[in-house]
């Protein structure tokens, strides 16, 4: 039996290195395997959103985990939001909890339908679409009022719901759009 040189081995050693860590990256995004300043906006192979959770001690600061949500994503699995995305729709990665709280903050609104989140960010601009639809919100309008008005856009939001504001009923028909994904194009 011959025995194999090192530059025969070296292949064989490499192809034997790969074998172990290839598996693990074919699995794709696990949430629990995130680190904490990559979890919140992150989505898993299972297109389920990861979500950061803070975990009490008794003996010590509190500890942050990544976990996997039941929030399931229609169209995107194996998603890691990109810094970019990150500061260009004004979130914040050490989120504990996502809430549409943050669409009353006309700053938020503000840079979540700008052009740089709004048509380049599907990720963040689907959560917070479904987050707005649960407030009874069609985030493009939200986003049209936002760039026409930016104050008449928080009362329009606040206004939402059973008990709609003061406003003329086709613009209570447009507040109230059907939901769609967040393809429609962004204001411009």
């Amino acid at each position: 039996m011959a025995s194999l040189s090192i530059s025969s081995r070296l292949p064989l050693a490499l192809l034997l290195s790969l074998s172990l860590i290839l598996p693990s990256a074919l699995a794709g995004v696990i949430c629990e395997d995130l680190p904490q300043d990559l979890c919140a906006f992150a989505i898993s192979a299972s297109s389920k959103r990861c979500l950061l959770e803070s975990v009490p001690r008794y003996d010590g600061p509190t500890e942050y985990q990544c976990r996997t949500s039941e929030v399931v994503v229609g169209r995107m699995s194996n998603w890691i939001e990109t810094d970019d995305c990150v500061r260009a729709c004004g979130v914040d990665r050490n989120s504990v909890g996502i809430s549409s709280d943050a669409l009353m903050e006309p700053q938020f609104a503000s840079k979540l339908c700008s052009v740089a989140c709004y048509q380049n960010c599907p990720n963040i601009v689907d959560l917070y679409f479904n987050l707005a639809a649960g407030e009874g919100v069609f985030l493009p309008d939200l986003c049209e009022a936002q760039r026409v008005n930016p104050h008449r856009a928080m009362v329009e939001l606040l206004s939402s719901g059973a008990a709609p504001g003061p406003v003329a009923n086709s613009e209570a028909s447009n507040i109230e759009g059907s939901a769609a994904p967040p393809s429609a194009s962004p204001p411009a």
